[in-house]
C-alpha cells in the first residue's frame, strides 16, 4: 500500500501555531508576492470603480458644506484613531516570531485604548463644536467616534492575514466593506438624511470589516499575560504611531486650519478635491504595501536581494500612478464635471495643484516600506518631525489666499524640498541609495511629463469645446500612447517593460502542494 501523503501541519486546524508561523511562505515568497499584488490590485481596481460611482451619486445628493462639516472632524477623528493601533498591527507582521500570548496580550491593549479614545472622544465633542463655532459638529463627532471599538477589535486579526499573506482575504473584507458603507450612505442620502449619510457610512464600514475579519481569521484570543515578551514590540510601535502622528498632523493642519478660518464651504472644495486625487493613487498604493511589507521583511537578511526587490516594486509602481496623475492633473476640470458635477467646479484648480505634489506622493509612501521592514523606526520618527515641520510652515505660508493658495503652497514645496530630503535622508543607511530612488523613477517621470505636455497642448489647441467624457476618453487613450511611446523609448523603460512581461508567469503558476 503506498504511503500517504504527509498533509502540511499549517493546513491543519488543529495546529495552534498555524497563524504564526512564516517557514512555509520563504520558498514561494516571490510568486505569493507577485499573485497577491495582482488579487490586491484586481481587487482595488473594482473599488476604485465602485467608490467613483459613489462619488458621482454622492456629490449630487449632498452639498460641499455637508462634506466640509464631516471633514471638520473627520481632522480630529483620524487624528485620534491612531492610537487605537499603536503600530503594533505592524509589529505583528515584520516580526520574524511570535507567539499566541504576544499577539493575545497586544489584542488586549489595542481594544483597551480603542474603548478609552470613543470615551474621551465622546466628552470632548462639545469641544470640537466650539473650536470651529459650528453646534452641529457635537453629535457629527460622538457618531464618528463610536467606530472607534471596531477598530481596535480588528487591529491584530488583520494584522495576522498580513501575516500569512492571505491577501484574497483582506481584499474580499474590503470590498464587501466599502459595498456596506456605499449603500448606507446613498440610502441615507436619498431618504434626505444629509451629513449624517456620511456618518451612517462610517459606521456601516467600520461593522462590515470587523464582521468579515473575524470570520476570515479564526484565530481567539486568550487573556492577557504578564511577561510575554511585548516590550520591543510597543516600543516598534510607539516609533511608528509617533511618526504617525506627526505625519497626519502635517497632512492633515491644512483641512483644520481652512476649515477654522474659511468655513465648511472652503473645507468641503479642498477636501473633495484630495479625495479625489487621492482616490486611484490609493487603489494601488495600499494594496501593493499590504503585499509588500510581509514580503521585504523576509527579506531583510539579504540585502542585495531586498534592494532588487524593492526597487523592482517601485519601478513598476511609478510604471502606474505617475503618468496617472499627470493625466488627472491636464484634464481636472473635465474630471471634476463629470464626476461631481457643476456646482462642485471649485474643486478644479485645488486639485490640479495638489496634482503637481501627487506625482511623487507614491513613491515617498514606499519609503515608510524601508524604515519599517528594517527596523529603523527611530530614523523614521526624526525624519517625520523635520518633514512635518516643513509641511506646516508650507500651509501657514498659504493660509491667507485660502484653500487655492495652500494647495499652491503645499505643492511647491513638497516637490522642491520635502521629496529630495526624503530621498537623502533615507538612502544614508540601508540597502537602498539615494541615487537608486531617482535612477528608478526617471522613466516614469520623463514620461509623465511627456503625457502632460502633450494633454495640455491638445487641449489648448484642438479639444476646445469638446464635452467632458469625449476629452477624457481621447485624452487618456493619449496618456497611454504617449507613455509606452517615452519608455519604448527610454533603455531603462525597455527593461522596466520587459521586466513587467516576465511577472506575468508569476501571476498564474500554481504552487505545489506542500507534500510533493
Amino acid at each position: 500500500m503506498p504511503d500517504s501523503p504527509i498533509p502540511n501541519p499549517l493546513d491543519l486546524p488543529s495546529d495552534p501555531e498555524r497563524h504564526f508561523r512564516t517557514d512555509h511562505l520563504t520558498a514561494t515568497l516571490k510568486s505569493r508576492s507577485a499573485r497577491g499584488s495582482a488579487v490586491t490590485v484586481a481587487a482595488q481596481g473594482i473599488k476604485f470603480i465602485v467608490s467613483m460611482s459613489s462619488t458621482i451619486v454622492l456629490a449630487r445628493l449632498l452639498t460641499p458644506q455637508d462634506y466640509g462639516l464631516i471633514g471638520m472632524v473627520i481632522v480630529i477623528i483620524g487624528f485620534i484613531s491612531m492610537f487605537k493601533d499603536l503600530g503594533l498591527s505592524l509589529a505583528t507582521v515584520q516580526r520574524a516570531e511570535i507567539t499566541h500570548h504576544q499577539v493575545s496580550t497586544l489584542f488586549w491593549i489595542n481594544v483597551s485604548i480603542s474603548v478609552a479614545l470613543m470615551l474621551l472622544t465622546m466628552a470632548t465633542a462639545p469641544l470640537v463644536a466650539l473650536f470651529y463655532g459650528e453646534p452641529r459638529l457635537t453629535w457629527i463627532t460622538i457618531g464618528l467616534a463610536a467606530t472607534f471599538i471596531f477598530g481596535g477589535l480588528t487591529v491584530q486579526h488583520q494584522a495576522l492575514l498580513q501575516r500569512q499573506m492571505r491577501f484574497a482575504a483582506l481584499a474580499g473584507i474590503d470590498l464587501i466593506s466599502l459595498l456596506a458603507g456605499i449603500l448606507t450612505a446613498i440610502i441615507a442620502a436619498w431618504c434626505g438624511a444629509g451629513y449624517w449619510a456620511l456618518v451612517l457610512s462610517q459606521f456601516a464600514t467600520a461593522f462590515t470589516n470587523a464582521a468579515g475579519v473575524w470570520m476570515m481569521c479564526d484565530w481567539r484570543p486568550g487573556a492577557p499575560k504578564r511577561n510575554s515578551g511585548v516590550r520591543p514590540m510597543l516600543a516598534l510601535g510607539g516609533n511608528l504611531t509617533g511618526f504617525s502622528m506627526v505625519n497626519y498632523f502635517a497632512r492633515n493642519l491644512d483641512n483644520l486650519l481652512i476649515g477654522r478660518f474659511w468655513g465648511p464651504q472652503q473645507l468641503g472644495l479642498y477636501a473633495k478635491a484630495y479625495q479625489l486625487l487621492l482616490l486611484p493613487i490609493e487603489q494601488i498604493n495600499s494594496p501593493v504595501t499590504a503585499v509588500v511589507v510581509p514580503a521585504l521583511s523576509r527579506l531583510a537578511d539579504s540585502p542585495e536581494r531586498y534592494r532588487q526587490a524593492y526597487l523592482r516594486i517601485l519601478e513598476k509602481l511609478t510604471m502606474l500612478t505617475m503618468p496617472g496623475v499627470a493625466f488627472m492633473i491636464a484634464t481636472s476640470g473635465w474630471l471634476v464635471q463629470l464626476v461631481l458635477g457643476e456646482k462642485w467646479m471649485g474643486v478644479s484648480p485645488i486639485f490640479t495643484l495638489l496634482g503637481i505634489a501627487g506625482l511623487l506622493q507614491p513613491v515617498g509612501n514606499t519609503v515608510g516600506w524601508l524604515f519599517t521592514t528594517q527596523g529603523r523606526t527611530k530614523r523614521m520618527f526624526k525624519v517625520g518631525n523635520i518633514l512635518g515641520l516643513i509641511a506646516i510652515v508650507s500651509i501657514i505660508i498659504g493660509l491667507p489666499w485660502g484653500a487655492v493658495g495652500v494647495a499652491a503652497s503645499y505643492a511647491a514645496v513638497d516637490i522642491c524640498i520635502r521629496a529630495p530630503f526624503l530621498f537623502w535622508f533615507v538612502g544614508r543607511e540601508g540597502p537602498v541609495r539615494t541615487v537608486d530612488f531617482y535612477r528608478t523613477i526617471a522613466p516614469s517621470a520623463c514620461a509623465s511629463l511627456g503625457v502632460l505636455a502633450v494633454l495640455l497642448a491638445v487641449r489648448h489647441w484642438w479639444l476646445v469645446d469638446v464635452k467632458p467624457l469625449a476629452g477624457l476618453s481621447i485624452s487618456f487613450g493619449l496618456a497611454v500612447g504617449v507613455t509606452f511611446l517615452i519608455l519604448i523609448i527610454l533603455p531603462a523603460g525597455r527593461r522596466a517593460l520587459q521586466d513587467m512581461k516576465s511577472l506575468l508567469p508569476l501571476l498564474i503558476k500554481r504552487e505545489k502542494p506542500a507534500h510533493q
